[in-house]
């Protein structure tokens, strides 16, 4: 929209075309909509809170989590408790440096935790990893 006077001899006072601009910035807000919730954890667990540590460099991660219903997966497919100690023994023999994350919910009893720690110990895995999640302070 130009707006002139009869005094500025022609000159035209020109706006900003915000547009182009509004046009990107709507595209941008719908990907980062749609993608957002893909990229959270599949298994809903409330980490307990630790100190930040640094995670260790490997070859071959695999993730074992417990929900609250005490419900334990491998890498975020639901397993049995009974058939953990197989699949973890069959991918420690496909992958002799596995190393191997815990993670569970903070209200599953210790008991629970306790036996499922017992069970990868007795499958053979020798690097395992407690995840938590950091402090706010």
């Amino acid at each position: 929209m130009a707006f002139s006077t009869g005094n500025d001899r022609g000159d035209v006072v020109s706006e900003i075309n915000i547009t182009p601009l509004v046009d990107v910035m709507l595209v941008l807000l719908v990907t980062f909509i749609i993608t957002a919730p893909l990229l959270n954890n599949a298994v809903r667990i409330n980490l307990p809170k630790t100190a930040a540590t640094s995670t260790p460099n490997t070859t071959k991660s695999v993730t074992v989590s417990i929900d609250a219903a005490n419900k334990v997966f491998i890498d975020k497919r639901e397993i049995a408790q009974e058939a953990l100690e197989a699949e973890l023994k069959s991918q420690v023999s496909a992958s002799p440096d596995l190393a191997l994350s815990l993670q569970a919910d903070e209200g599953v009893p210790y008991r629970s935790v306790a036996k499922v720690m017992a069970t990868i110990q007795k499958s053979g895995v020798s690097k395992l990893s407690v995840l938590t999640a950091p402090t706010g302070g």
